[in-house]
C-alpha cells in the first residue's frame, strides 16, 4: 500500500501521543481535506477528546512546517467498525472476519476480492477465502482493503464496548 507524503512528518507526533495512524488520505483538490484515522495503541476506540488532541498536535506541526499549499481542512477520526486495513498487522488482527480487497495487479485473473481473512503469512501474504477458494494476496499489491460490516464484526464491537 502506498504511503501518504505527509506520513513521515505527522506519524511520529501521533505515535508519541499513544495512538496508531490507521490511514492518512487527502480528499479533493480545491480546498482538500486531510483525513487522518487514528486509534489508541491498545486498540480501544478513540473518543472525541482523543481526536481533538491529535488534531491540535498535528495542526501545530502542519502550521510550523507548512507542507500543504493553500487552504485545507484537517479531519481526525476513528476508523469505525468497518475500518480500512492498511498494515499487515491489521490483517493478522482481523483473521476470521470478512474483508473487501482491491489489488493493483490481477491475481488469478482478478483485482477485487471479498471473503474471510484466513491468515497473514510471513508478515506479507494475506490469505483470503472467497467462496471456498483460498487466494494469496501479497500485501505490496493491495491498493485498498476494509472490513465488511457483518453480525460477527458488530458482536465483537459490542463486546469491546462493554469491556472498555
Amino acid at each position: 500500500m502506498q504511503s501518504h507524503p505527509l506520513e513521515k512528518l505527522i506519524t511520529p507526533v501521533i505515535e508519541n501521543m499513544g495512538y496508531e495512524v490507521v490511514r492518512i488520505m487527502t480528499i479533493g483538490v480545491q480546498n482538500p481535506t486531510l483525513q487522518i484515522m487514528i486509534e489508541p495503541q491498545d486498540h480501544s476506540n478513540p473518543n472525541v477528546d482523543d481526536c481533538a488532541a491529535v488534531s491540535r498536535a498535528v495542526s501545530a506541526v502542519l502550521d510550523e512546517k507548512d507542507p500543504i499549499a493553500g487552504e485545507y481542512t484537517l479531519e481526525v477520526s476513528s476508523p469505525g467498525i468497518d475500518r480500512p486495513l492498511t498494515k499487515p498487522e491489521h490483517f493478522n488482527r482481523f483473521v476470521g472476519y470478512e474483508a473487501k480487497i482491491e489489488t493493483s495487479e490481477p491475481i488469478e485473473g482478478r483485482k477485487r476480492f471479498k471473503g474471510k481473512i484466513v491468515s497473514l503469512e510471513k508478515g506479507e501474504l494475506v490469505k483470503l477465502n472467497m467462496d471456498g477458494v483460498e487466494y494469496s494476496l501479497p500485501f505490496e499489491v493491495i491498493n485498498k482493503a476494509k472490513l465488511i460490516l457483518t453480525d460477527d464484526l458488530l458482536a465483537q464491537a459490542a463486546e469491546e464496548q462493554l469491556t472498555d
